[in-house]
């Protein structure tokens, strides 16, 4: 469904994390009559929050990359990140822990650092990483120009005269993967870990992610990595706030049931939502359109009948959910100096691992605490180095997550070890890595807060396909215009947005996908960024 700009539609939005707040904003600000309704009592989805004994924790995203993508949904808002945000710059970016390796490796912020770094572990090899960056930073842009705010509705974005000139590098970067990429260039297998390390943003391995998927290196080694102080949690309130002052409602605690339609001439067409809340009443909320903002399969197959469903049961069964995650909050009592705000510790044989994680169809076993690996490729995150407000005086924060395969039936996490098993044994064996590989050997005794959660935890919480902790991998097949696309295809009036649909994972694609969107209800149908309103000026549409 389009409309004009002076038309008032009333709005239901299925969900209220990141793409559902920001669909709720953009719409609001375009003068629609909005209503965001979530199953949890808090907002936020996949980027959540938790707090005990003065210890918070972000429980979703916690690397702020694509800044000018943020920095743009600020700006269709009437404001900028600046402004709505306190933002630190992380230097050094990230800290690197490498299997047998007796010291950490800092990676700075900056490609001419990074390039050193390169020098350092392989003499000789900055100039190719240098290189290889360049090649990188012409990906994104290329991505951003043409690609990402485009929701290949049509083919139109393949006859730009840019596109046409990077067609060759375009299918060697599809047709290769990330890893073969970068096995190529860079012998020290190091190298090839910090290269390709960001697959996993993208619910994928190195292994599986085309080489296209190069142009993550830009964001981290180039760009370099940012933090909201007060954490993720403080962005998502941002959001909110902005939504809601713009005119969108947020209903929490209200579980959608159905999404409502009415047959017609011109096809079926949505005409609202039905949900209940937590006392059991069942609601009925009108509306002229309709978006998931939610998982794709809990919404076309849980929430429509069959016939009226783009992605029926039989298409997921050649999808790719991604890895689950094994995660932990754990509040440390003592200074940690031994880690940085951004940890990741590298198994050596980490194909083993990504091979590990990847295997999610295999038939179902029973869960067995001892089957798990004892060392794998985890990452750490102690925003208490940037952020004194996220632990007390004298205390630590860490968030520990463990990819694993999406596998809901080994359980949810708990509150003081009282999760399931599989849950509590694999973020033991993490405890004891960190505390191994990073020099803390007292680092168990030192824990006065623990909360893990599991795969199960994301199925139950956020009605995640199988338990998948990001959404649908970044594999070719699930990629640009083969990933599913943000109109349903069988009900007028029906639109999605989030982490399953384009243009992918990550809380900037997800607000990219807001903006795809509100496009389409403008009528849109350019690549590129949305225009702002009234107008701003955009330091993103300038590229």
């Amino acid at each position: 469904m389009s409309a004009r700009k002076q038309d008032r539609l009333r709005v239901a939005i299925i969900g209220a994390g990141a793409s559902g707040l920001a669909t709720a904003g953009l719409l609001a600000r375009d003068g629609h009559d909005v209503t965001v309704f979530d199953q949890c009592d808090q907002v936020g989805g996949r980027a959540g929050r938790w707090e005990k004994d003065g210890f918070r924790f972000d429980t979703g995203p916690s690397w702020y990359l694509m800044p000018e993508v943020i920095d743009h949904w600020f700006r269709l808002m009437g404001t900028s990140a600046e402004a709505e945000l306190t933002l630190t710059r992380l230097d050094p970016g990230y800290r690197t822990f490498f299997e047998g390796e007796p010291a950490p490796r800092d990676v700075p912020a900056g490609a001419d650092r990074a390039a050193a770094l390169f020098d350092t572990l392989d003499p000789g090899s900055g100039a190719e990483l240098t290189r290889y960056l360049r090649e990188a930073g012409d990906l994104y842009d290329t991505a951003l120009r043409h690609f990402l705010y485009d929701d290949f509705s049509s083919a139109r974005f393949l006859t730009h005269p840019e596109v046409l000139r990077r067609v060759p590098r375009l299918l060697s970067a599809l047709g290769r993967s990330l890893a073969g990429v970068t096995r190529h260039r860079f012998r020290d297998h190091r190298q090839q870990q910090i290269l390709g390390y960001p697959a996993v943003f993208l619910g994928t391995t190195p292994y599986k992610a085309p080489a296209l998927y190069q142009l993550m290196s830009h964001l981290d080694l180039e760009q370099g990595v940012l933090y909201p102080q007060g954490g993720f949690a403080a962005f998502i309130d941002a959001m909110a706030r902005l939504s809601v002052a713009a005119g969108a409602a947020i209903v929490t605690s209200a579980r959608v049931e159905h999404i409502l339609t009415s047959p017609g001439p011109g096809g079926t067409t949505a005409t609202g939502i039905e949900w209940t809340d937590d006392a059991g009443t069942t609601h009925r909320h009108d509306a002229d359109l309709v978006v998931g903002a939610a998982d794709l399969h809990h919404l076309e197959n849980a929430l429509l009948p069959e016939a009226l469903r783009t992605h029926p049961e039989k298409a997921w069964r050649r999808r790719d959910p991604g890895p689950g995650a094994f995660l932990a909050c754990l509040g440390v009592r003592g200074a940690l100096p031994e880690l940085s705000h951004h940890n990741l510790f590298f198994s050596r044989d980490w194909r083993k691992d990504f091979d590990w994680i990847s295997d999610s169809r295999s038939p179902h076993t029973v869960p067995d605490p001892d089957a798990l690996p004892k060392t794998t490729s985890i990452y750490v995150s102690k925003t208490s180095a940037s952020d004194p407000g996220v632990a007390p005086d004298g205390g630590e924060s860490l968030f520990v997550l463990v990819p694993s395969p999406a596998r809901p039936e080994w359980g949810r996490g708990g509150v003081d070890g009282d999760g399931a098993a599989m849950v509590e044994a694999a973020v033991d064996h993490a405890v004891d890595q960190i505390a191994a590989w990073a020099g803390i050997p007292d680092l168990a005794s030192r824990i006065v807060v623990r909360r893990t959660l599991g795969p199960a935890d994301f199925e139950a919480d956020f009605n995640a396909w199988r338990g998948g902790a990001l959404g649908l991998a970044h594999t070719l097949r699930q990629s640009a215009f083969f990933r599913p696309g943000t109109v349903s295809r069988k009900v007028q009036g029906l639109h999605y947005a989030g982490a399953s649909v384009r243009p992918g994972i990550g809380l900037p694609m997800c607000l990219i996908s807001a903006e795809l969107v509100l496009k389409r209800v403008r009528g849109e149908r350019r690549a590129g960024p949305a225009v702002p309103a009234p107008h701003q000026a955009s330091a993103l549409e300038a590229r």
